[in-house]
């Protein structure tokens, strides 16, 4: 890394530290949740949190958006939402003067930088496809015409793990777009009390805006020339061929209890989030501890178990538990 790179990582991880206090006036707790989400926003990705309701999902990511200072767009998904009320659609509008009639594109709450779509379960199929395309290719194709989403731009999705009825199951294809899948937990005793305190007395905690979108497209160039070495990108890679049942490197208990493992996206994945987890922390290389560090939320989402293995109360999280204990190298550095 040059010296200027080097620079920039050093005012990330300082900017970091300022980040966990502004939005600690506002959150309470959740600093893995909060750390998720800025690595998926330093490596371009987008994340899926899931949690019960009230766990201040939504405070908790437009608050981010303020800190960052990015244009916020929240989408409540419901049975009813139609992918035009997503992307936009054409209006027919007459000039006064001419009375000529012509068509005009009115942008969707997706034209933003970071969106936040609520509840994206609870829409059907034909709806959750037309994010896909701006998740993926970061645009969007309204009748012929192709419009561009402003960059840098996110999409971070939250689901409800207890409420099924009614909704529409994520299909795997589009689980797999999401970077991480972060789960949102319930607080401690002494953060519940102090949240019970905060919203139940006069005033709101102020954030301030500590990065521009500029800012976090540069980072994002930085994080992609943070330096990996093939011991790394080995690891990440057996991880993920690990998990697949068919494959000859999967040990037995995923031959047992996983019905479908990672792709490719997986290794990918591990290997990006693992340079933001390293910069986030003022290092300047990645390594096989900032893996593990981040195997769970990349992988819970993309590890698929079989049905005697929910019977038994196997989660995905245990594979990956299992796996890193299979899989972790000799000198793996502890973060």
């Amino acid at each position: 890394m040059s010296m200027d790179d080097k620079a920039a990582v050093d005012k990330l991880h300082k900017v970091y530290s300022q980040m966990k206090e502004e939005l600690s006036q506002v959150i309470v707790g959740q600093e893995n949740v909060v750390e998720q989400v800025l690595m998926a926003i330093f490596c371009r990705g987008h994340a899926l949190l899931v949690g019960v309701p009230g766990l201040a999902k939504t405070l908790l990511i437009s608050t981010v958006a303020r800190a960052l200072d990015l244009s916020f767009k929240r989408i409540q998904f419901t049975p009813d939402l139609m992918p035009a009320d997503i992307t936009g659609t054409d209006v027919l509008e007459m000039d006064q003067e001419t009375g000529r009639r012509s068509f005009r594109f009115v942008e969707g709450p997706v034209f933003a930088n970071m969106i936040l779509a609520d509840e994206i379960n609870r829409t059907p199929p034909k709806t959750q496809a037309s994010l896909l395309e701006a998740m993926q290719e970061h645009h969007v194709t309204v009748g012929d015409r192709t419009f561009n989403l402003p960059a840098p731009f996110f999409v971070l999705a939250t689901q409800n793990p207890i409420e099924q009825e009614g909704t529409y199951p994520l299909p795997e294809a589009q689980l797999d777009r999401f970077l991480f899948n972060i789960v949102v937990d319930y607080p401690d005793k002494d953060e519940e009390r102090e949240i019970i305190r905060r919203v139940t007395s006069p005033g709101e905690g102020e954030v301030n805006p500590l990065m521009s979108g500029d800012e976090i497209l540069q980072l994002q160039e930085i994080v992609k020339r943070v330096p990996v070495g093939d011991h790394v990108i080995d690891f990440a890679a057996d991880i993920a061929r690990a998990t697949r049942p068919n494959s000859g490197e999967a040990p037995e208990f995923v031959k047992d209890m996983v019905a479908w493992g990672a792709g490719p996206r997986a290794g990918i994945a591990l290997i990006s989030a693992a340079k933001a987890h390293a910069v986030l922390r003022g290092r300047f290389h990645a390594t096989t501890g900032d893996v593990s560090a981040v195997a769970y939320p990349v992988l819970r989402h993309r590890v698929l178990t079989t049905f005697n293995a929910e019977a038994s109360g196997v989660k995905s999280d245990d594979i990956v538990r299992m796996l890193l204990e299979h899989l972790e190298p000799a000198e793996q550095i502890k973060i």
